[in-house]
């Protein structure tokens, strides 16, 4: 995508599985913003204060986005590539957390502390929110962001990523209805309008979603109006496979906790840890699903996998894996982008990798798998906590009680038993180390967006 045209061309959107351009979106100009938060505080006035008015408005909004399913879906697939079902179930979970946070409400809470007043603790909200959301699931996260943000009496500014507006900007006009105006607004461009939509002094509260260089850059320019920040900034999860692990029984779900959305998922599977006894028999199990699996454009019935979303990560991903070869790597499977046109690049098992190598120490971010042996657990452990990040981990084998012991070792938010990134949305969501900042999900992502405010009185005289 060109990023050195003038504002007034529109902002090209490509379809990822012909890599031809499709449509088009507003290229908004940073200096737009004044106004579009201006108006959001002054929806912010009306909108904080009645929390059942806002319950009601958030369930119709999810009654809305359901039955605009069959006009989001495609529209998601034909901008980010994925398999058009898991687009619907895209627009499902975008629905669902709506109605989730539709329910939920701040609770007081009183102080007794043996002192003479009564003292209660009560819950405000910040003002407008803004919401960057990245271009891996584009309504979903929107939703996680906007859905607690709005149920806590807040208004939001959203700003998707400009490889996929559309679908963002259609969601948001669907939910919108469901609003009064201005309580939910989007605006899309190319940078610096971001950064200024993080940087402005407006904004109460930044929550962003995407690397860990542009959370830096979010979380500096917030920090000059005082902004609270939540920042979910990847990871690069470790499955750690032991002795006992029934290996034709979790390689189906092992495989696609790795390549589902093309591997294109924060917390995705991105390394395999397997002991050295084992290794050729997980190798030979992955390594036979890739090549077996359908990829292709995701409005194609068949297709089992898409393309990877842009041209830029296309490029990452093929020099990633091939710096892995060049380390010494062997490509079980794939290794190489597919002849045809569109981003696509061959699911690839990588077997034999230096542990040092970029594969395994950095977040690929695509349909690529390094496996690694190992002849002691501990140290196995050692190597799953031995990156910056720490967002999840799993832990695969028979013995339960013993896998549960291992999970907790790592040095991750959220850790699996035989499973990996299946989450609730009742629970609490958060990486430590370099993935992130703040807390989201749950009754934690709707206090996340308030403050507290104590009021004492005095208690009646006896």
């Amino acid at each position: 995508m060109t990023t050195g045209q003038p504002r007034n061309c529109g902002l090209a959107v490509v379809d990822p599985a012909t890599g031809e351009t499709f449509d088009e979106a507003p290229d908004q100009h940073p200096d737009e913003l004044d106004a579009v938060v201006g108006r959001a505080h002054a929806a912010w006035r009306g909108w904080r204060t009645d929390p059942a008015a806002r319950s009601a408005a958030l369930r119709a909004a999810a009654d809305a986005v359901a039955a605009a399913g069959p006009e989001l879906a495609p529209l998601l697939t034909r901008e980010q590539g994925k398999p058009l079902a898991e687009s619907y179930l895209e627009v499902d979970r975008t629905a669902a957390r709506l109605r989730y946070f539709a329910e939920l409400a701040p609770r007081p809470r009183t102080i007794t502390d043996g002192r003479p007043v009564h003292s209660e603790i009560r819950w405000r909200p910040l003002g407008p929110v803004a919401g960057i959301v990245p271009w891996n699931f584009p309504l979903q996260l929107a939703a996680a962001k906007f859905a607690p943000a709005l149920a806590a009496g807040n208004t939001m500014v959203l700003k998707p990523s400009p490889y996929t507006p559309l679908a963002t900007r259609l969601l948001v006009s669907v939910v919108a209805g469901a609003l009064p105006a201005d309580v939910l607004t989007v605006v899309t461009g190319r940078e610096p309008l971001g950064a200024r939509l993080a940087s402005h002094p407006g904004i109460r509260h930044v929550t962003f979603t995407g690397s860990g260089p542009t959370g830096r850059a979010v979380a500096r320019g917030a920090a000059d109006s005082l902004a609270r920040v939540t920042l979910e900034l990847g990871g690069n999860d470790a499955a750690v496979l032991l002795a006992d692990v029934a290996v034709e029984r979790i390689a189906d779900r092992l495989f696609w906790a790795a390549y589902r959305n093309c591997g294109q998922v924060c917390m995705a599977v991105k390394r395999v840890y397997a002991p050295a006894g084992r290794y050729a028999e997980v190798v030979e199990a992955l390594a036979e699903r890739a090549k077996s699996v359908v990829v292709g454009a995701g409005l194609d019935p068949g297709t089992e996998l898409g393309p990877v979303n842009n041209a830029a990560q296309l490029a990452r991903v093929a020099q990633c894996t091939a710096r892995a070869l060049a380390d010494g790597a062997r490509a079980a499977a794939g290794g190489h982008r597919l002849d045809r046109p569109g981003y696509f690049f061959a699911p690839t098992v990588l077997a034999d990798v230096p542990a040092h190598s970029a594969v395994v120490t950095r977040e690929q971010f695509g349909p690529v798998l390094p496996v690694l042996p190992y002849t002691d657990l501990d140290a196995a452990v050692d190597a799953a906590n031995g990156t910056g990040f720490g967002l999840g981990g799993s832990v695969w084998g028979t013995d339960l009680d013993r896998a549960e012991e291992v999970a907790g070792r790592l040095e991750c938010g959220t850790a699996w038993i035989n499973h990996h990134a299946e989450l609730s949305l009742a629970q609490p969501f958060a990486g430590v180390k370099e993935s992130g900042v703040g807390v989201a999900g749950g009754p934690w992502g709707l206090y996340g967006n308030l403050r507290p405010f104590v009021v004492h009185r005095p208690r009646p005289e006896a």
